[in-house]
């Protein structure tokens, strides 16, 4: 019988995993950090305190994975970045980068370590932005509105308003440039609801007037409402934070009207997504598998939780904290489904592979 090298059978899996490694991964990051922050807020405190720690072992991970493919597998890579479907996945890396700093300074009160990882998130912010949309608005051969936009595309916008969201939580700590970083994370805000406006119209286009089949009612189409979530929860911290700066205050019931507007559009997505997603598994009959894109789902109801919770304090309307109250069930189910799912999918994995060795 010929032995069998498992150094070799595991070292071919960590390549292959990592050549193949999904662009928008880093969703896990954004949803366990979000998830982490709704549990806190709630005092949920051991929950968000073991999430905290996963999560940092996660980034860790995809991180290295992410830095192995772009100098192993190159061509791959620039591939995707430069793709109308995959690249706008990159954007999570931002994302999912500045949702980990906010989980430091609630969950734990680290500022320094919380700080890093803001200016990480700005650089690879403006990288993946103006290399995406440089790259596909000079691309020859465009795919059609129906094969390349998605839901996805809306991560753009989730990206610039989580930078907006930590700077803010962090203008405290650097107290001498408040003002100047306020300043910043107000104007990070606004280019974030630029972004979402322009990108839901072409989607809302698209989910109206182009055949949207069941395989392509993909989960990231969450993003439709987490997008506006992460925007609410930008506008809510800057009205929080509006009495240390001075501009703040003179557009204070601007801020006010934009977040609460904001807060609605999600709030009226909701319903319909889950209408879609009865229709998508009960009436089309699409089998409920584990996909990586599933966290582009569990984030958006962490971030509605979280972002409401905000609003009501921002606000200083009580009656809406019975929501987030509610909706952090939800967001704990999400996250439990989705990581049930990538163990049981990890583990058929390793058993599949090794059958066949």
């Amino acid at each position: 019988m010929k032995p069998v090298n498992r150094t070799s059978n595991e070292t071919g899996r960590l390549t292959s995993a990592i050549a193949n490694l999904f662009p928008g991964y880093f969703a896990l990051v954004m949803a366990t950090g979000i998830v982490s922050v709704a549990a806190f807020l709630l005092d949920f405190k051991p929950i968000a305190q073991a999430l905290l720690y996963l999560n940092i072992f996660t980034y860790i991970v995809l991180t290295l994975m992410l830095l192995a493919r772009a100098v192993l597998f190159f061509p791959n890579f620039r591939a995707d970045v430069t793709d109308h479907v995959r690249g706008p996945g990159f954007f999570t890396v931002s994302a999912g980068t500045c949702v980990l700093g906010s989980q430091f300074v609630i969950v734990s009160g680290n500022f320094d370590v919380a700080a890093g990882l803001w200016f990480a998130g700005i650089v690879l912010w403006a990288v993946t932005m103006y290399t995406f949309f440089a790259a596909v608005t000079t691309r020859e051969n465009k795919p059609t509105l129906e094969k390349g936009l998605s839901g996805t595309w809306l991560i753009a916008a989730v990206a610039t308003q989580s930078i907006s969201v930590l700077g803010t939580l962090l203008s405290g700590h650097f107290a001498e440039d408040r003002n100047v970083l306020l300043f910043f994370t107000l104007c990070m805000f606004l280019v974030g609801c630029m972004l979402y406006l322009l990108l839901i119209t072409l989607i809302f286009y698209r989910f109206t007037f182009v055949d949207l089949t069941s395989d392509r009612l993909t989960p990231p189409y969450w993003i439709n409402m987490g997008a506006v979530a992460i925007t609410t929860l930008a506008g809510a911290r800057l009205i929080i934070a509006s009495g240390d700066s001075a501009l703040l205050g003179e557009i204070v019931p601007f801020l006010k009207g934009f977040t609460l507007f904001f807060w609605s559009a999600g709030t009226w997505w909701i319903p319909l997504l889950f209408i879609l997603g009865i229709w998508r598994h009960i009436y089309m009959r699409y089998p409920l598998r584990y996909d990586p894109q599933y966290w582009g789902l569990v984030f958006p109801l962490g971030m509605y939780t979280v972002c409401t919770f905000q609003l009501s304090k921002a606000l200083a309307f009580e009656p809406l904290m019975v929501i987030p109250k509610i909706f952090i069930y939800l967001a704990f189910v999400g996250w439990i489904a989705a990581a049930v799912g990538l163990v049981l999918t990890l583990i058929n994995s390793v058993r599949v592979k090794a059958i066949k060795n």
